[in-house]
């Protein structure tokens, strides 16, 4: 038995750059997270690029084992714990050996409990911050913020749970995804776990309806963080959004929650994001009942799932193009002015000055009684 636990972590400058993290992410075991981590590792060996292997977990599925065949393996750590020799992941080993990348399966793994961290993402974290690049695997049901939702779609409380902020902080995620279907029938030919375990699965965990949910889970969270990533990237082009944006401008007059309505519906048909804008004149106060409108309609906007936005501007108007602008509003809801001919033919139309402020946003006029 062998115990490095003696062993020093190299000293890390303050000015090495943090490794870059890749996570495949699935829907459950057995949709290839690992088989696809290997196969794109050795083509990155193939270019030249120094790649170890942290920590593998095979499960004994053979087509596993046969990708590991020719890439360097740190040696595991051997502890002896409550009177059993147990193996883990050597993360001094892998900060020792200095790799380009090093690969660590089952992000969401909870080690034992003498060695330094308690969980196998905190050892990425510590390797990232080393400068050495990661790729990990994780399944979706692990994610601490969606434990509640898998508990009740599967039925099952994961104990193992990674924060969001590791999938968030992440470089690059890679979705490996196959049909519900085609999971089954790896289930069912003893492809994912030993024999003795496949008939309990079907039953539990590995039900149709639950791979579907966890599947749509999956790929939303990808979705989610793609989209995340974009808007990072496009701040330089605020005008430009991939994803349906939504903004309903509500005043104090009550036919704004019919505006509110109408925009949730609109929302909801796009799949798009709901923001509600209230602009407030600097010099203006509210009455009781306005206020206590406002309140009701900020109310309405949290129950639709909707974010209400409280702007303070003297012009209206610009105030709705700028507030579209930073949030790459792609559809404003407005009800119909009030003004009369004259103050239009003094002041000019907010529509026509909106359109002239927002070519590339579609405005939806919603007639409404004074």
């Amino acid at each position: 038995m062998t115990d490095n636990t003696s062993n020093k972590f190299p000293i890390v400058s303050a000015s090495i750059r943090r490794g870059k993290h890749r996570v495949y992410i699935g829907m459950a075991a057995g949709v290839g997270k690992t088989y696809r981590m290997l196969e794109e590792s050795h083509e990155l060996k193939e270019e030249g690029i120094d790649v170890v292997i942290g920590l593998i977990e095979t499960h004994g599925r053979q087509d596993t084992i046969e990708m590991i065949r020719d890439l360097e393996k740190v040696p595991k750590k051997t502890i002896a714990y409550n009177g059993t020799v147990l193996e883990d992941m050597d993360v001094e080993g892998i900060l020792n050996r200095q790799p380009q990348l090093v690969l660590i399966d089952e992000l969401a793994h909870t080690n034992i409990p003498s060695v330094t961290n308690k969980k196998r993402y905190e050892d990425v974290e510590m390797v990232l911050n080393a400068g050495i690049d990661v790729f990990s695997t994780l399944n979706i049901q692990h994610i601490e913020s969606l434990n509640d939702l898998v508990a009740k779609i599967t039925g099952v409380v994961v104990r193992e749970r990674v924060p969001d902020r590791i999938l968030h902080q992440a470089d690059e995620i890679v979705v490996v995804d196959v049909t519900p279907e085609t999971l089954i029938e790896r289930l069912q030919e003893g492809k994912i776990y030993a024999p003795t375990k496949i008939d309990q699965s079907l039953q539990n965990f590995f039900q149709l309806r639950h791979l579907i949910a966890l599947r749509e889970l999956a790929l939303r969270e990808v979705a989610d963080n793609v989209t995340q990533e974009a808007d990072t990237r496009l701040l330089e082009k605020p005008e430009y959004s991939i994803k349906e944006q939504v903004l309903v401008c509500v005043s104090t007059y009550p036919y704004s929650v019919k505006l509110l309505r109408r925009g949730a519906r609109i929302a909801h048909y796009l799949s798009a994001g709901l923001y509600v804008l209230y602009v407030s004149h600097p010099e203006r106060f509210l009455s009781k009942d306005e206020a206590l409108y406002l309140e009701m309609c900020e109310d309405l906007c949290q129950q639709l799932g909707g974010q209400f936005i409280r702007h303070e501007d003297t012009d209206v108007t610009q105030a709705i193009a700028k507030i579209a602008h930073q949030y790459r509003i792609t559809q404003v809801v407005l009800g119909h002015t009030h003004k009369s001919r004259w103050q239009l033919l003094l002041k000019g139309s907010p529509v026509h000055r909106l359109m002239s402020y927002l070519k590339a946003v579609d405005l939806h006029i919603v007639v409404t009684e004074k």
